[in-house]
């Protein structure tokens, strides 16, 4: 675990995927075709204490949705990557954008077309129902599986590396933010 954590402390960027990781990837598609995901409040407000902490979040998902946007934006994440059958080119473009290097990137990912990204990342993590060949390659497994508290268990990782998690939760104690 102290690898982990190693690693985690050099995070700059996390990029989420969607489906499957901040849903539990199931698609709910009405009869007029509208789709519809559903997100868990603590990955929300595990992003937001991120966030807080001097950390930015991206998505790059292949799908599109308008659900994302409205639920992203809600978030307050700029960098969303929506249609990216090609992650790697997105996360090419993502890192040009914002100016880091690979190695200050975690990326979080449940199947295979996530792998070209995470093969190149500081830290690649899986959720924890990841495909098998996902989990192979990832750092770092989370102990929730995705739409469940995957994304919260990845912030709070990165938090605890970086020495901010304990100022974060501390606000909601009355004892202020480190």
């Amino acid at each position: 675990m102290q690898d982990i954590l190693e690693k985690a402390s050099h995070i700059k960027l996390v990029i989420f995927d969607v489906d499957g990781v901040l849903t539990d990837g199931s698609l709910y598609v009405d009869a007029n075709g509208r789709e519809l995901k559903v997100f868990h409040s603590r990955d929300g407000h595990g992003m937001k204490m991120l966030q807080n902490s001097g950390v930015d979040i991206a998505v790059i998902t292949a799908r599109t949705s308008e659900a994302v946007v409205h639920r992203m934006t809600s978030l307050n994440i700029k960098h969303i990557y929506q249609g990216q059958q090609d992650k790697l080119a997105a996360f090419n473009a993502l890192l040009d954008k914002i100016g880091l290097g690979p190695h200050q990137v975690a990326y979080v990912g449940d199947d295979v077309i996530d792998l070209p990204v995470m093969l190149r990342v500081g830290l690649a993590i899986a959720v924890q129902d990841a495909h098998m060949l996902v989990k192979k390659h990832a750092h770092w497994q989370t102990p929730n599986p995705g739409g469940r508290g995957a994304a919260r268990d990845v912030c709070e990782l990165v938090m605890e590396a970086q020495g901010t998690l304990e100022g974060q939760l501390g606000r909601y104690l009355g004892l202020g933010v480190s």
